[in-house]
Parts: structure tokens; C-alpha cells; sequence
């Protein structure tokens, strides 16, 4: 046994108090990217409440005109992660294998719509300028209303406008109504004179938003995209069991009113996981996208889906079999 005297253990003891910094491992950093709007709460109740930091990550949050948007920014690992709709994610995919599925985030279950200004129904929406974000929810809650009322769809003008601009496209007459999710129904009736609901999503499709990652990145790093994905199921129990200060967390990274952001969020049905459900609406985006021509290449759902970094934190919530 190695003994030191009183004085050798007080100098030991400072010595090791001023070991160099290096000795202490950095945080992983790690870019991510989505929408602003509370159905990626996930994201923001992460950054602000201090789960990614929990887990050694350093996390950037950026964000753009929609989640759908940011998604093909993981191509090539220019961000790491993004939350975003289905259809991003099946175009995305195609053009690079390595943009993958990593979990659902959240289902929408009352939360995309048409806006129309003077239009009081879907049939008076015929002949009409719709504004379109395309590749996104937009575009698929559009789809899947003309589907679902056998609506023609050289009846429309379809004009692509992105969701933070619908607003005030309505308001200079450049579209007659649009397509889009909250806040934008909201803020669009509330800011245009004579602009209504003219249906909601509700009967018709539960979007969802998915977590997709950059699967090379996630396989090099793997401690820290697991890390990741622990503190995306962390914040996600919180929005589920304290609502209040989970609203506040999305409000201050939204610059919105808490109570806003709580009335939003009561609107939407947070979990992460992936299952059957995921998996059918991924099937009923592909059926949309080759439709409307859009899908140049079949799905290839073996590599669509990477249920790997969820079965490592809660294997319980990865349940599904592939087409």
C-alpha cells in the first residue's frame, strides 16, 4: 500500500485541482432544425429546459420556414437532426439513404386547415389561388382533401408560398386561401377581415411529425445520438405531465404567449415512438406523392426506418412491421 504524509497528499490534492481542462470531456455538439410551431415542442422543451445539457450535448437549434423545410439539411450531415412532416422525409430519403427515421414525434390531431377569405366552404374554394408550402404538411393535408371529397384538382390554382408568409399573401389578394397548420390558421383569422376556418384535418388525416437523424453521424457518434434521443424522451414525458411548464418552455423559444402556446399544444398528442400508425402514414404520403408524380424512385422501407437509437432508450416504443 502506497502512503503519502500530510503535506505530500495537500500538494497531490492541488495538483489535481488544476489539471488542464482537456481532462474533462466537452459536450457533444450537435445541430439541429425545424419548424416554429408547437408540434415540434420536443425540440424546444429539450434546448430550453435543459435536457440536452443533462446529457452532454451542445446543442444548436435552428429554424426555418417549416420543419418540412429543414429536413434536407441532414443530407450530408449539414445538421444532424430535423423534425419535420412525412413527405419531406420520403423525398429527402431518396436523394440520400443516410436521412433516416428516427422516431414520431407527435400526432396532429387538430392542427392543419384551409384558411379562405370570403370562402365559407370547400366548394367555394373552386376556382380559387390556394397557397401551398410544398413537400410538407401543407401539400399533404391538401392532398389528402382531395382525395377524400374526389375533388379535381385542375378546378384549383395552386400557388407555393411558404407557412410564415400565408398570412399576408391573404392579406394582399395574392392567394384566396391556403393550407397550412398552427399557429397559421389562428394568426391568419385573427389578421385578415373576412378570413375563416374553412375546415380543419379533423375526419380527414392525423398528420404527424417525425424526428429524422443523419444515420452515418448517428453510427459515429453513437454515445451521443443516443444521448439525444434520451433527451427528446425526457422532454416529451414533461410536456405530457407538467403542461404548464412545458408551455412555457416552447413559449420563450417561440417569443409567444404562454397561454397561446398551452391552447396550441392541447391540439396535438406528443409521444415518441414508432409504430404501425408511423409506418401508415409514410404509406399513405407515398400513395400521395406518386399521385401526383412526384416520387421518382419506390420506397426502399428497409432503410427508411432506423429504430435504433429509440430501441436503445425505450425498446417498448418501437412496435412494426415494414410493407
Amino acid at each position: 500500500m502506497i502512503r503519502f504524509g500530510r503535506r505530500a497528499a495537500v500538494k497531490l490534492a492541488a495538483g489535481l485541482a488544476v489539471m488542464p481542462a482537456a481532462a474533462v470531456a466537452e459536450p457533444a455538439k450537435v445541430i439541429i432544425g425545424t419548424g416554429v410551431d408547437p408540434s415540434f415542442s420536443a425540440y424546444y422543451v429539450a434546448y430550453e429546459g435543459g435536457f440536452f445539457t443533462k446529457h452532454g450535448l451542445d446543442v444548436q437549434l435552428n429554424t426555418g420556414p417549416s420543419g418540412s423545410a429543414m429536413v434536407s439539411l441532414v443530407i450530408q450531415n449539414q445538421i444532424q437532426s430535423a423534425f419535420g412532416a412525412e413527405q419531406a422525409g420520403l423525398l429527402v430519403h431518396a436523394l440520400d439513404p443516410n436521412v433516416v427515421v428516427a422516431a414520431e414525434g407527435a400526432v396532429l390531431e387538430q392542427w392543419n386547415g384551409i384558411v379562405g377569405k370570403g370562402i365559407d366552404s370547400v366548394a367555394g374554394l373552386k376556382g380559387k389561388r390556394i397557397g401551398i408550402a410544398r413537400a410538407s404538411g401543407s401539400e399533404v393535408f391538401w392532398q389528402a382533401l382531395v382525395d377524400q371529397r374526389h375533388l379535381d384538382p385542375k378546378d384549383y390554382t395552386i400557388v407555393q408560398v411558404d407557412a410564415p408568409e400565408m398570412v399576408a399573401a391573404l392579406q394582399r389578394g395574392d392567394i384566396d386561401a391556403y393550407s397550412v397548420w398552427e399557429p397559421w390558421l389562428t394568426r391568419g383569422i385573427a389578421a385578415v377581415p373576412g378570413a375563416r376556418l374553412v375546415i380543419d384535418n379533423v375526419g380527414i388525416i392525423e398528420d404527424r411529425v417525425f424526428v429524422y437523424v443523419n444515420k452515418r453521424w448517428a453510427e459515429q457518434n453513437r454515445d451521443a445520438a443516443v444521448a439525444f434521443m434520451r433527451a427528446l424522451i425526457e422532454a416529451t414525458a414533461l410536456i405530457n405531465s407538467d403542461r404548464d411548464a412545458a408551455a412555457a418552455d416552447v413559449a420563450k423559444f417561440l417569443k409567444m404567449e404562454v397561454p397561446f402556446a398551452k391552447s396550441l399544444m392541447a391540439k396535438l398528442r406528443f409521444a415518441i415512438r414508432l409504430n404501425q400508425d408511423s409506418v401508415k402514414n409514410f404509406q399513405i404520403t407515398e400513395q400521395q406523392l406518386k399521385t401526383v408524380g412526384k416520387l421518382h424512385k419506390p420506397v426502399d422501407w428497409q432503410t427508411l426506418f432506423y429504430p435504433d437509437l429509440l430501441q436503445a432508450v425505450a425498446p417498448g416504443s418501437v412496435d412494426y412491421k415494414l410493407p
